[in-house]
């Protein structure tokens, strides 16, 4: 009987845990693991508003991934992925094609721009390595032209979206800014960081106190919030709001939301706004053997309710049980459903300061940040050990 070849797409947060859990449950002859992924390296996606703001090196949020599997169980291949074939238990990538006998897709998102005209073409994305290290270098190219040539937009910074992704971002930016207005000889009352988002209020599913003492120590550095006022238009000369204000910004950074990974709709799997809602064991509907997890997937907790925010969090325990229950399934055998269990959520406000909330308890300002530090040290414990803790770990 031929050796049942797994495929995993992605090394994010859940594609690692997927395939370091089944390099422990499953043995050497037991499966043939291969690994695919775009860049030799993973990327902390909880970091990436640190290089995008200038406060940490990019290196500071990534990892070789060989450095944290096992390679002598693990093929993994270096490339990108150009479509998924179900029908023919095949994925098609730039310079290889494979095939599958049980598929784990974690190709992890694209932005969500909700139709906002000339967002893609003239805004910044968090999105990955590359693009905060562009991000970070625009910014600082804006500031030194400010000089010679003393435009307010080149000291504007735009922010579209006030989730997480969003407010961390704005926390960096005014750590980071004074020390940029030293180095560029600037006046730092000429600085703007406008964040702009369409709903009523920042964080949204944060306690109101949270949010409250959040937008109060922004607040306080100078942010200036645009709640309930959508984007209509992004410009090469910054953004026009809803009701026809202009902002005029040399940088506008969309942190505004994610959908599914458009592979995955373009696969044929059936999909809501490129994500898929996944049945209890974390399979595609209608696909006994493609597993989806991460930003791409849909996980409802009960009928009627909504889903749980795509976080690294939840990739990684969708990651750790298919890295544990994905051999019994492969077997047929039943086994209990994906559980969701929060440990807590943590939102920085720069390097010092954080709100949170831990069980029932709710964290502000440095005990928060602390927390927020122990959680970025599990994920590198989980991911490479003591070793990944000392070498990347910042406490």
């Amino acid at each position: 009987m031929a050796t049942p070849k797994i495929l995993v797409l992605g090394a994010g947060y859940g594609g690692l845990m997927t395939v370091k859990g089944l390099t422990r449950s499953l043995g050497a002859s037991d499966a043939e693991i291969t690994l695919v992924n775009q860049n030799p390296y993973h990327y902390f996606t909880t970091e990436l508003h640190k290089p995008a703001a200038g406060t940490a090196h990019h290196d500071h949020a990534r990892v070789n991934i060989a450095s944290v599997i096992n390679t002598n169980r693990v093929n993994f291949v270096v490339d990108r992925v150009t479509s998924i074939n179900p029908s023919e238990n095949k994925v098609y990538l730039e310079n290889h094609t494979l095939d599958y006998d049980h598929l784990v897709i974690g190709l992890g998102s694209a932005p969500e721009t909700f139709g906002i005209k000339g967002l893609l073409e003239n805004a910044f994305f968090i999105r990955n390595i590359d693009s905060v290290r562009m991000i970070r270098e625009h910014m600082e190219y804006m500031f030194a032209r400010y000089k010679n040539d003393p435009k307010e937009e080149y000291l504007t910074i735009v922010v579209g979206g006030a989730g997480f992704t969003g407010i961390e971002y704005v926390g960096e930016l005014v750590d980071r800014l004074p020390e940029l207005c030293r180095e560029y000889d600037l006046p730092q009352e000429k600085l703007r960081i406008v964040n702009i988002e369409a709903a009523p209020t920042v964080l949204p599913g944060f306690d109101q106190a949270l949010i409250d003492y959040a937008v109060e120590y922004l607040k306080g550095k100078g942010v200036e919030f645009y709640l309930g006022v959508p984007i209509e238009e992004c410009t090469k000369d910054g953004v026009v709001l809803k009701g026809g204000e202009e902002i005029k910004s040399s940088t506008v950074v969309w942190t505004g939301g994610v959908r599914g990974n458009k592979l995955v709709e373009e696969s044929g799997i059936e999909t809501m706004r490129g994500r898929v809602k996944v049945d209890e064991n974390l399979r595609a509907p209608g696909h006994d053997n493609i597993y989806v997890l991460g930003d791409s997937s849909l996980v409802i907790p009960k009928e009627g309710e909504r889903p749980y925010p795509p976080t690294a969090q939840i990739s990684t325990q969708q990651g750790q049980y298919l890295g544990k229950h994905l051999p019994q399934l492969m077997r047929g055998e039943s086994v209990h459903a994906f559980q969701y269990a929060p440990k807590g959520t943590v939102a920085s406000l720069g390097n010092r300061v954080a709100i949170g909330v831990v069980g029932s308890k709710k964290l502000f300002g440095g005990s928060a940040s602390f927390m927020k530090k122990l959680i970025d040290l599990r994920w590198l414990f989980l991911l490479g050990g003591i070793s990944l803790v000392l070498r990347k770990g910042k406490l």
